[in-house]
């Protein structure tokens, strides 16, 4: 089974995701606890235009992709807070226009893009050494955070008004949450693509908060099980020569489909022997 680690480039891909299932189970909890899953989505798909970005100024794109995932964020933050917009009118706002302007400065580049359908759909088995050492990077910056303001964390994505009152600084852990998301999507950008982005930064989250409701354990959970997810897919991917980033979101989605349908079927027994 272990056969494919033979490989230095499946080595390589296992290690990126490795690093990156850290950010995603941690982040994505905070994703799924605050209820901003469609927020986060639209920072995923913003941030090609990053991409975009990064191809025009001859730059790495992942690095466009940070600044512009960020940017992405913070922009749909402020303008739901300030403008009182509706939030699903900002985000669906954001979500296109990242596209359109990714779409934009790719065909204003010259020549040709090789690697745009790896950055859309992840290429985890052509991820650099600089990639490697970015998300290594970007794990230290998200684990010091966290580590640092958990507890402000926790009782803001429990009950924001309450935390408010207390005196917590509900705006700037908003903000630092977005951020928080738009870093995690760059670091899964390499495994997934920013179209299963979304997915694999959440579902592992959902599945923990089915068996917890402790946010720390709930973050440990997650990220045992992106990396259960990434393992398998990546597995599966080489045994079977199909795409890694789709398989990969496939294994969790399957994952999520039998944990939810199994605990269905639980309560619904309960409910037939309470009766």
């Amino acid at each position: 089974m272990f056969d494919f680690l033979g490989y230095g480039f499946m080595q390589n891909a296992l290690l990126a995701g490795l690093l990156a299932s850290i950010v995603c189970g941690i982040v994505g909890t905070l994703v799924v606890v605050r209820r901003i899953v469609s927020l986060s989505g639209s920072v995923s798909h913003s941030a090609f235009g990053g991409i975009g970005l990064g191809y025009y100024l001859g730059i790495n794109p992942i690095h466009g992709a940070l600044v512009f995932s960020i940017g992405s964020a913070l922009g749909i933050g402020a303008v739901s807070k300030y403008a009182k917009e509706r939030e699903d009118t900002v985000i669906g706002m954001f979500w296109a226009a990242g596209m359109a302007i990714g779409i934009l400065f790719i065909g204003l580049t010259p020549g040709y893009a090789p690697d745009l359908f790896g950055y859309l759909f992840g290429s985890i088995i052509s991820v650099p050494t600089s990639d490697l050492i970015l998300i290594f990077l970007l794990d230290i910056f998200v684990i010091s955070i966290v580590a640092l303001l958990y507890k402000e964390m926790m009782a803001v994505a429990f009950d924001e008004e309450y935390s408010a009152v207390a005196g917590l600084p509900v705006k700037f852990l908003y903000y630092l949450t977005l951020i928080l998301v738009a870093i995690t999507i760059v670091a899964l950008i390499r495994i997934v693509g920013i179209i299963l982005a979304i997915a694999l930064l959440t579902m592992p989250a959902a599945i923990a908060g089915k068996f917890t409701h402790n946010m720390k354990k709930m973050m440990a959970l997650s990220v045992v099980l992106s990396v259960l997810f990434i393992t398998t897919g990546l597995w599966m991917s080489f045994v079977l020569d199909i795409e890694s980033g789709a398989t990969i979101i496939l294994v969790a989605a399957a994952a999520y489909t039998i944990v939810t349908a199994a605990r269905a079927l639980k309560n619904r027994s309960k409910r037939g022997v309470s009766a």
